[in-house]
């Protein structure tokens, strides 16, 4: 089942689960079990919002929108957040004027029954969307199932309630139980929103994934290239990560290219959804990728032409002929060239080393 058929179930069953519950409240007029159908008007609605996201999301690039339109999920978490703040108020409201008013409960066997049975379907709807958004990826149903979850473990504390005031005739514990439903209903309306706001302004991904992605680069990128300002942001179900790759500047343009693929397909190995822009950065001979960085920033910074170090890179690759790269296949296999020139990057580096081992020696 897709992600759009997932959230339009949620819609349908949600429809069939506030039936019940605002059943159980009518025959009642307990404050808990209408805390209870008023959460189920907002997972309706929240269900209806993110099924049109999906639909929205699910549309592919276009003119106006090159990088998709997978955003649309977070609106709608965010509007479902909303209105989960809007249903605590009311129900914070309700359960505050029975609190100084406690009464008994007509029929609230029978309430109970009907609360408990549309308990179970939430749970299980709620599983099953969790399980779909894990593996589209997707904001709306996470959100959509983060919230029947919500609403299952609400409706198990208050159903026990309700049998216990009714087996000791403590009434005060329906506005009681309508109170604490309140805060837990608005703690995840923050969640949810606080998520939603988190996609909408590019968070990144998190600092446990970005150190993995830089761990397979490392490992698996050769020794004379290095991995320089690697950026990351979540747009709903896509993932962008982008970062510049120092090379040496005769490497020929094939040959760059060939190790961007391969280097593309070790973020994809960590984050296989990653739609992944690698930068290459050219570096002069006999100097670390990082300090040609930082010379190429500083001669930005007082205005020189980038006209002139263009050309410069361009006569570097013309005197230095290289074959082109046989196909990679899992264990890459470099030309004469690449490997003499990453040899040739590990001997300084060992060079280095053994001088700064020796400090009582003559240079």
């Amino acid at each position: 089942m897709t992600a759009t058929a997932a959230g339009a179930l949620s819609v349908g069953v949600g429809l069939l689960v506030l039936g019940a519950k605002f059943l159980a409240y009518r025959l009642t007029g307990s404050v808990a079990l209408y805390s209870d159908a008023l959460e189920s008007v907002v997972n309706v609605a929240g269900a209806a919002a993110a099924s049109l996201a999906l639909r929205i999301s699910s549309a592919p690039p276009d003119r106006n929108h090159p990088y998709g339109h997978t955003k649309a999920e977070y609106l709608s978490a965010g509007f479902e957040g909303g209105l989960i703040a809007v249903a605590a108020v009311l129900i914070l409201l309700s359960a505050l004027r029975r609190l100084f008013s406690p009464e008994p409960l007509p029929r609230l066997t029978e309430g109970i029954i009907l609360s408990a049975g549309s308990t179970a379907v939430n749970g299980v709807l709620g599983w099953y969307l969790l399980v779909r958004a894990r593996k589209e990826s997707s904001p709306a149903l996470s959100a959509d199932g983060i919230h029947l979850w919500t609403d299952v473990v609400t409706s198990l504390g208050m159903v026990l309630g309700l049998a216990a005031a009714k087996l000791s005739g403590l009434w005060l514990l329906d506005p009681l139980l309508g109170l604490l439903l309140a805060g837990n209903v608005l703690w995840t309306g923050y969640r949810l929103m606080r998520d939603s706001l988190g996609g909408l302004i590019d968070e990144g991904l998190s600092p446990a994934t970005v150190a993995a992605i830089e761990a397979s680069l490392a490992r698996e990128g050769p020794a004379f290239a290095e991995v320089q300002r690697l950026r990351s942001r979540r747009a709903g179900r896509t993932v962008f990560v982008e970062f510049t790759l120092a090379l040496p500047g005769s490497l020929a343009v094939r040959e760059a290219h060939e190790l961007c693929d391969r280097m593309e397909g070790v973020v994809r190995q960590t984050v296989p959804q990653a739609s992944v822009t690698v930068h290459v950065e050219p570096v002069e001979e006999g100097r670390s990728p990082r300090s040609e960085l930082a010379r190429d920033a500083m001669i930005e910074g007082e205005g020189a032409s980038p006209g002139k170090e263009q050309a410069e890179a361009a006569r570097d690759r013309q005197e230095v002929e290289l074959e082109p790269f046989s196909p990679l296949g899992p264990e890459p296999v470099h030309e004469e060239s690449v490997r003499k020139m990453d040899e040739e990057c590990r001997d300084r580096h060992r060079h280095s080393e053994g001088e700064r081992g020796e400090p009582g020696e003559e240079p």
